[in-house]
Order: structure tokens, then C-alpha cells, then sequence
């Protein structure tokens, strides 16, 4: 998270960030000695070396300031410029770029001597390939209003590669990302890691404190995984409800405490020869109320089971309605074999293998499964954990992950919309609406409400 930190004129600076950034010492472009985050150097010098080939030489004219010396400095400033200048160009002391060390005024050198007024050709050209290294223009033109500050071309901010990448895609400001960016990643989970696991990986890489998962997967378990970022998270219980669909494999005659292979084994039992999976499996495409695992985030009087299950706590299980949508065998080999299944939201495969097996007269325990399928999202649409870590990877918009009609009001009936206010529903809608303006710009999710339309998540 502390590449993304926003220091502006409303964030100033805590004392804490320091506790967790390494800053060390170089030289900048006069030879003096000063201090900048070290990722942010490393990033540096690939910039610099990158511009070199373009014939374009930069240097560091300015970069960790402490605040004492922004105190002093905004003073000589007012007597030297005025406070005109002091106003467009000075940060009040706390609430500068320049103390988290990650902000860099960048000089460009022609024949070795800084050039007092470089052309606006070189600064676009630097600005152009900024995102590949992990930095962005922190005072873009045309945004004065949003980071509180005139346009400076010179100015550049480390963020990570990333959010970098983001906001030049999408023409932000660091102050845009953070508040309003939202969008769905397509995740192949690997086994071995928690879901958990995976959502704090994305909160680092995306430097976004608003992260979230749409559907657990155990850590056994690999396949579709959809993670809600930023302002995206709003509509997760929208993607919990879909149906989902897994591949798994089932190994007969084995009973452990968490109902896969990776338990501890409770129970063995012989298995009958006589035994027909296939009709057994057809039986269970149907609603039915199935027992939650012990080993599950499903809370009992405050505590979740899983803590019952480590404590050895007795607990009575609770029940959940579940359907079966689609269920087929695809493979079998003694006592083992492989099916697939589309499910309602909340159902547990492991929990359905017990079931299976107890109509089989026998105990079964799950040893492999693939989430397939979560609403419309396939397996081959998503990306590994490793895709996201090279920044090679595909953002989506909520719309494109909803099954829900796009609509364009009209300039009155957006008004009313921004400000939470019912409007008639010209549209025929029949559950719920995502509303955009003519500018492509997400408005919100609204909802039937007899012949009118009100607000579900406001965006």
C-alpha cells in the first residue's frame, strides 16, 4: 500500500509511512547528497537508461524533502515569487509529495547542461513511457481541479507498474484511482493458498485498500476466481448469488475431519462392487438441504466452524437449501471417479461427496477440485496470480461481469439519478438497471420498484 499513498493539501503525511520505507542516499543532479525510496531509485535508473536511447537525458533535481525544509522553503518562495507562485506551486508543509520520497522533480539535461525551459516535445515523451517503470505524471494538465495543483510536467511519482499502468490507460490522478476506480479480475487460483491469500496479493499489487473475493475457494481447490477491486467491491454479493460450476475428483471408502484428502483420516469402509455412481449421481439434481462442513468460515453463535473444529468444540452443523443444477460423471476407476457439477451459491462439493457416499453406502473424500465456471466467466478467461504479477493481464468492468441492460438517460434524468432520486421506468426493466452517462462514466446499479427505477449501488 505505500507506493499508492496519496499526500495532498486534504492527506497530509503521517509519521508512521517511515516505519514502512527504506529510503537511501544518493546524488542528485548538482551532486548533493539526498535521500529517495529505494524501489523508486531502482525505477529511476531503468527510466533514465530507457530515455538515454531516445536521445532524451533527465537528471533528479529535487526528491525526499523533509518537512522542516518545505516550511523553509515555501518561505523563501514568497519573498523570492509571490504568493501567486506560493499558491500554484508550494505545498504546505506535511502535506507535500516530496516527504514520502517517492515524488521526483525530473531536470532534462541537453550536452550535459539542465535546460531552464525544456520543450513541451521532451516532457511528452518522458510522459509517454512513464507507466512502463512504474511512475505517472502526478499533476496532469487539465485536472487542476481534482489534485489541487497546476500543471507540472516535471513532476513525476513512483506507484508501482500496476497502478501505473491504470491510471495512464485511463487518464486518472492518483486521487481518481484510489477514490473511484473499480473493476473485476478473472483469477485462476493456484492451489496451495487460501482465498484470503489471493485478495491480500492483489491489495499489494494494486496498492488498493479495498480488495474482496466473490466466492471461497480452499486452498486445495484451484480454478475461476473473481476479485472485486476498489469501487467494484459494492456489487460482490451480486457475484456470490451466480452459479458456479466445479470439476472434482472422489476418492471412495475414506472419511476425513475436513472431508478432503488433505484431513486427517477419521474412518475407512469397504466399497461394494455393485455399487452404479452414475445413478446414484442423477438422483442428486434437486434442492435439497445440505449440512455445512466443520471445516468452514460459516459462523455459530459468533464463532466461526472451523474454530469449533481446532478447539474440538462440539457444534451442531447448520443446514443450508442448495440446489443441484447439473450433475454427470465423466470418469471412473474403481473406487474412484471424477464429475461435474453446476450448483446454487452456498453449496459445498465436499459436502455433497458425503452425501453421494452416504447413499452409496460407503464414505468418500474430495482429492482434487476445479472451480470451471462462476456466472458466465469461464476457466479460459481467467489469469494465474503470476499473469497480474508481470502486468500482463485483462481489468473488466462491472457491466461486462453483469447480466444486466445498459441504459444512457437522459441529462435530466441523470441529475435525478446522481442525487438518489426515483425515476419512471421507460425501459421495461425487470430486475435491476446499470446506468451510464454519454460519457462512458458509470452512474450506478438501480432497481424495479413498481413503474419506477431507485437507487441499488450509487456510483
Amino acid at each position: 500500500m505505500t507506493n499508492t499513498i496519496l499526500v495532498n493539501k486534504n492527506n497530509p503525511i503521517k509519521e508512521s509511512f517511515y516505519q514502512k520505507i527504506n529510503l537511501i542516499k544518493i546524488k542528485d543532479i548538482d551532486d548533493e547528497e539526498t535521500l529517495i525510496e529505494e524501489n523508486t531509485y531502482l525505477a529511476y535508473q531503468n527510466l533514465q537508461e530507457a530515455l538515454k536511447k531516445e536521445n532524451i537525458e533527465i537528471g533528479i533535481e529535487s526528491v525526499f524533502r523533509e518537512i522542516a525544509y518545505q516550511e523553509e522553503l515555501k518561505n523563501r518562495l514568497f519573498i523570492e515569487k509571490g504568493e501567486d507562485y506560493v499558491k500554484k506551486y508550494v505545498t504546505e508543509p506535511g502535506c507535500s509529495e516530496h516527504h514520502t520520497g517517492l515524488a521526483i522533480d525530473i531536470a532534462i539535461k541537453k550536452d550535459g547542461i539542465c535546460q531552464d525551459n525544456p520543450s513541451i516535445e521532451d516532457y511528452q515523451k518522458i510522459h509517454s513511457v512513464l507507466h512502463k517503470f512504474g511512475f505517472i505524471l502526478r499533476y496532469p494538465e487539465g485536472k487542476e481541479d481534482i489534485t489541487g495543483y497546476s500543471y507540472e510536467p516535471w513532476h513525476i511519482r513512483y506507484v508501482g507498474k500496476i497502478p501505473a499502468k491504470i491510471i495512464a490507460e485511463n487518464n486518472l490522478t492518483l486521487e481518481e484511482y484510489i477514490n473511484n476506480f473499480g473493476c473485476i479480475l478473472y483469477i485462476n487460483k493456484p492451489q496451495g493458498i487460501t482465498s484470503f491469500d489471493v485478495v491480500h496479493e492483489i491489495k499489494k499489487l494494486f496498492g488498493l485498500k479495498k480488495v474482496g473475493h466473490t466466492g471461497t475457494l480452499d486452498p486445495i481447490a484451484t480454478g475461476v476466481m473473481l476479485v472485486a477491486v476498489g469501487k467494484a467491491t459494492k456489487i460482490v454479493e451480486l457475484l456470490t448469488a451466480e452459479d458456479k460450476e466445479y470439476i472434482t475428483k472422489v476418492e471412495l471408502g475414506i472419511k476425513t475431519d475436513t472431508y478432503d484428502i488433505t484431513g486427517k483420516v477419521l474412518e475407512t469402509k469397504e466399497v461394494s462392487e455393485n455399487i452404479n455412481i452414475e445413478k446414484t449421481l442423477s438422483t442428486f439434481k434437486k434442492t435439497y438441504l445440505q449440512e455445512v462442513p466443520i471445516y468452514s468460515a460459516v459462523k455459530v453463535n459468533g464463532q466461526k466452524l472451523y474454530d469449533y473444529a481446532r478447539k474440538e468444540k462440539e457444534v451442531t452443523l447448520p443446514k443450508k437449501e442448495v440446489t443441484i443444477k447439473e450433475i454427470e460423471l465423466l470418469e471412473e476407476n474403481k473406487n474412484k471417479f471424477t464429475f461435474r457439477a453446476l450448483v446454487s451459491k452456498g453449496c459445498y462439493i465436499r459436502s455433497l461427496i458425503m452425501d453421494i457416499s452416504k447413499e452409496l453406502n460407503t464414505y468418500g473424500t474430495m482429492s482434487s477440485l476445479i472451480r470451471t465456471k462462476q456466472g458466465k466467466i469461464t476457466l479460459e478467461e481467467t489469469n494465474t496470480l503470476e499473469d497480474i504479477k508481470n502486468n500482463h493481464f485483462q481489468v473488466h468492468k462491472l457491466e461486462e461481469v453483469l447480466n444486466f441492460q445498459t441504459v444512457i438517460p437522459s441529462k435530466e434524468e441523470e441529475r435525478l439519478l446522481i442525487h438518489g432520486v426515483k425515476i419512471e421506468d421507460r425501459w421495461n426493466i425487470s430486475d435491476k438497471v446499470i446506468f451510464k452517462t454519454n460519457k462512458n462514466q458509470l452512474i450506478g446499479i438501480y432497481e424495479k420498484e413498481g413503474k419506477y427505477l431507485k437507487t441499488w449501488k450509487n456510483f
